[in-house]
Order: C-alpha cells, then sequence, then structure tokens
C-alpha cells in the first residue's frame, strides 16, 4: 500500500489550505534546487509550518500545470534512494521530509511534506559536488535564497527554540492520542491517507500526521496531537477551553448566562461558533419608502465572529492559564485571549488591516485549522473582520493590548439597527410594567417581596410565607408569577433540580419598585 500523507491533495494543488510560499513544483528531478528547498522548509524562519514539494508538477506564474508532467515508477524508486542519502549526506542536522505518490489526472506525481525541523537551524550543501560549501537557506515569499546578514543572524538565534504546539509532551504517552479522533479529522478534510489510517498503529499514523515525534523507543505525542486528537486537552494545557457569556442586561447587569466548552480544538471552536449562531444572532429588516428593497442585515455577522475567535484559538498561548472569552451583550461582541500580538505589529496597522506577523506562536495549530476549513490563511483574519463589519453596515471593529502585549481583544460593535433610543425604550418599559402590575395578584406580590434579598428554594419560600399547602402555593403564587416572567429558575435547564432556587427577573423588580411606589 503507497503510504498517503494527511492533506487532501487537490486542496494542495489549488491552494486552498496552503499558501503559495510554501508550495513549490518541480516538473522533474532536481536534487540540487530540491535539496535547497527542502533545507530552507526545515528551518521554517517564519513559523509557518514548513512546506511541500510537488515533483513532476510543472509551474507557471506561481500555478501547477495540469495535467502534470508526472513520473515513472523507476524514477520515483530512484528518487526516494536519493532523497534518503541526501538527508543523511548534504544536509545538516539530518533531515528527511516524508513522501507519497498520487495518481492525478492519469499521471504519478511524488509528493514531499517537509515540516519546520526540530532541531534548527539547517545547513545544506550548496552544491553536490565533492568539495562543496555549506549555507543556510530561507524561504522569501515563493523562492528559495540563501541566508545572510540579519537573517543568518537571527535564524542561529531560533538555534533549538520549536515553536509550542510543535514540541514533545514528555509527560504524556501515545495511549493519549484517540486514533478515532484522528480518523475523524482525515475523513473530515477527505485526505486519501484515511483509506489506511484503520491498519495504522498509532505510532506510524501520528509519525505520518506529524504529531508523533522522537526516537522509535522512546516516541512522544506533540502538543498539537494532545490539543486536536484527546478528548480531554485540557488535563494537559489547563483552561484550554471557550467561555461563552452572555450579559442580557448589560455587562453591569446582575444576570449573566455562561457556557463553557471544553475538548478537542477543533470540536470547541467549531461548537462554540455553532452555539452563538443559533443563540444569540438576529438578522434584522428595515423596510424604506423610497425603493422596493429591503435592508437586511445581522446584529452581528457570524463570519466576523469566526475570524475573531478561531484567531484567539490560533494565537493563544496554550502555556497561560487563561480560557478565550466571548462576551455578548445588547452593544457589543467581544472575545478576549491572551496574550496580544508580537510587538514588531503595531496597533495602528492592526486597525487598519495593514498587519503581517513576522513570526507565528503556533506553527502547527494553524495548520489544522485551515485543513478543518476554519481560517483562510496567514494574516487575513483581520482585513476580513473590517470587510464583513463594513458590508453588513456596522461600525469598525475595535482591537485593542496594552504595552506589554499581555492580552488581545476584538470589540465587534452591535448593527445600529439594533440599537434601541434609551428614551423609547424607557417608555416602553414603564408602560409594560404597568400593565403587568395590574395583573399581579396580593399573593404574587407577597411572593416578590419574600425573593428581594436572595434567591430562595421551594421549600424556603413556604417557610418565609408561612404556607403549608404546597399545591395552593404552586397555583396561587409560583405558576403566576412564572407566567409573568416576574421571577425565573436559577437552573432553567434542569427544573426538576433538588437544589433549584427562584430569583427576581428584572420586570419582576420593577413590579416591585412600582407597587412599593403607590402604596
Amino acid at each position: 500500500m503507497t503510504p498517503k500523507l494527511p492533506i487532501n491533495i487537490d486542496d494542495l494543488l489549488h491552494h486552498r489550505t496552503v499558501e503559495n510560499e510554501r508550495i513549490e513544483y518541480k516538473e522533474g528531478w532536481n536534487p540540487e534546487s530540491i535539496l535547497h528547498t527542502l533545507c530552507a522548509f526545515a528551518n521554517d524562519f517564519h513559523n509557518l509550518g514548513g512546506g511541500y514539494v510537488l515533483v513532476g508538477v510543472a509551474e507557471k506564474n506561481g500555478q501547477p500545470q495540469l495535467p502534470p508532467a508526472g513520473l515513472l515508477p523507476d524514477q520515483i524508486d530512484a528518487i526516494q534512494k536519493e532523497l534518503l542519502n541526501l538527508g543523511h549526506s548534504a544536509i545538516a542536522p539530518h533531515y528527511h521530509p516524508l513522501t507519497a505518490t498520487y495518481e492525478i489526472q492519469g499521471k504519478t506525481i511524488l509528493v514531499l511534506w517537509a515540516p519546520g525541523g526540530e532541531t534548527r537551524p539547517y545547513k545544506a550543501k550548496t552544491s553536490l559536488s565533492k568539495k562543496s560549501d555549506w549555507a543556510y537557506y530561507l524561504r522569501k515569499h515563493t523562492s528559495t535564497v540563501k541566508a545572510s546578514g540579519r537573517d543568518e543572524r537571527e535564524l542561529l538565534s531560533l538555534a533549538a527554540t520549536v515553536p509550542f504546539d510543535d514540541r514533545y509532551r514528555q509527560t504524556a504517552n501515545l495511549s493519549d492520542l484517540s486514533p478515532y479522533l484522528m480518523r475523524d479529522f482525515l475523513h473530515d478534510i477527505s485526505s486519501e491517507l484515511v483509506g489506511e489510517a484503520r491498519d495504522l498503529d498509532i505510532e506510524t499514523l501520528g509519525r505520518r500526521m506529524n504529531v508523533v515525534g522522537g526516537p522509535s523507543e522512546m516516541a512522544f505525542p506533540k502538543n498539537v496531537g494532545l490539543l486536536f486528537f484527546n478528548e480531554q486537552p485540557e488535563q494537559f494545557f489547563p483552561a484550554t477551553q471557550i467561555d461563552v457569556v452572555y450579559f442580557p442586561d448589560g455587562a453591569g447587569g446582575d444576570h449573566f448566562e455562561e457556557k463553557v466548552f471544553q475538548g478537542p480544538l477543533g470540536r470547541i471552536t467549531r461548537d462554540a461558533l455553532d452555539y452563538i449562531n443559533r443563540n444569540y444572532l438576529k438578522e434584522g429588516v428595515t423596510k424604506h419608502a423610497d425603493r422596493p428593497q429591503a435592508e437586511r442585515f445581522w446584529n452581528f455577522p457570524l463570519a466576523a465572529i469566526e475570524e475573531a475567535v478561531v484567531n484567539a484559538v490560533y494565537h493563544r498561548s496554550y502555556e497561560i492559564r487563561e480560557p478565550i472569552e466571548v462576551r455578548i451583550d445588547g452593544q457589543e461582541l467581544v472575545v478576549l485571549s491572551f496574550p496580544g500580538p508580537d510587538r514588531s505589529i503595531r496597533l495602528q496597522d492592526l486597525q487598519a488591516g495593514k498587519a503581517v506577523s513576522r513570526r507565528y506562536r503556533n506553527r502547527r495549530i494553524g495548520e489544522f485549522l485551515k485543513e478543518l476549513d476554519l481560517t483562510e490563511g496567514r494574516s487575513t483574519g483581520v482585513p476580513k473582520i473590517l470587510r464583513v463589519m463594513k458590508a453588513n453596515g456596522s461600525p469598525e471593529p475595535v482591537f485593542e493590548t496594552d504595552d506589554e502585549r499581555s492580552y488581545f481583544l476584538i470589540r465587534l460593535p452591535v448593527h445600529k439597527g439594533f440599537l434601541v433610543d434609551e428614551d423609547i425604550a424607557s417608555v416602553a418599559t414603564m408602560q409594560v410594567t404597568e400593565q403587568v402590575t395590574e395583573q399581579v395578584t396580593e399573593q404574587v406580590m407577597r411572593l416578590l417581596q419574600a425573593l428581594l434579598e436572595e434567591p430562595m428554594s421551594t421549600k424556603a419560600l413556604l417557610e418565609a410565607l408561612s404556607l403549608t399547602h404546597r399545591p395552593t402555593f404552586l397555583q396561587n403564587y409560583l405558576q403566576p408569577a412564572l407566567a409573568l416572567t416576574l421571577i425565573e429558575m436559577t437552573q432553567p435547564d434542569s427544573p426538576r433540580s433538588p437544589t433549584q432556587k427562584y430569583r427576581l427577573t428584572n420586570l419582576g423588580k420593577q413590579v416591585l419598585a412600582t407597587k412599593n411606589t403607590h402604596q
């Protein structure tokens, strides 16, 4: 069985999940040029996650020419043998890409996957002659170049520094990786590797997906593998979660709703976005007298929220014990994560959508999010948020951090169509309160007064009201108050919970205040 890679080959050929600068096309086998490119990908100067070399595919103006030129079977065998030799003799430290063959429009091509190396910086021979110098190579946009001057010094400073998500987790073992989650991921991205994944042991599958590293006698899962393919990654990385908090009465109100999402990173990202979409996004319509078309808009456009949340998942530090928090009220939706953007990024550039990060904190998390179609690529999130908010007719988003870059906050203001004039709202509230007050019986008012200080259970309310007959309490006190939304359960999802209590709503407080005023 021919081994496959954890990618969708069609997406790779059409740059859907991998940027141009991470792909190089070669119509034929050119060992010297390909060696230099592999060295550059291994050095992964910008922490983008290495790259791919597609042998047997010609290119024109950076685009693959299809159908491909292709390779013959004996050529592929010879190339793989030469690659093994070059990895030992022509690059230092030793480095070997993962390889796979694919049939594209009747032709066979060889794909070399060169992840960012674990022991950078890497040097390669400048030529394959017997007497050759050695040099460091980097990727500059879509080209491979020798490192020199400042770039070489910076590359050397990266020695032995591997991004957190690509490091081994020595407190974990391979059994902490779920083969079911790994196969589900391969199925979701339509990778050809899914066909053989069931027959591979966890170490082999993990190495094919580059979420396992180290020698065979002491293999460890990588942090990115535990974040995506463990059911409880928070046991290794505390606060790996997304908290969605809704304040129906505003951030200063007493009441709020909270939903916590924990689990594999891809799953909680999708689940949190789906939850926000189902519960808190609303479409508004404005009709105009001068034209037949109505104006449609959202309180918060989903695409902007997706980019803000995925940006936080991608760029937060999983060494900091702080969750990603999404706060929603009638004025704005806020996404908070820790820490902030790199100091090389100026806040004014960020606000203008022109910021480009020089180096990424998590090179592997970004790869998996792109494969899952949760993000488009590097440095596209902020411009897209700006573009989507404008298209929805929303106010401009606001990006905040401090001088220490200890946090990053994205504010998405609500569309003005969902803002209610305070004077109108005050009058409307007064009218509603007066209408409800007229329906409040003496028994319900006694119940509201009993709940004025704190939430109370049914038993406590019976005692406070000096009642012994439970059916009478339910029929004349509790049920009418609930029907008028003057009180609410503290655990609405578990109405029969033994710890259930009842508390005043804002309307209940207003009715009580109105009644006291008239007395």
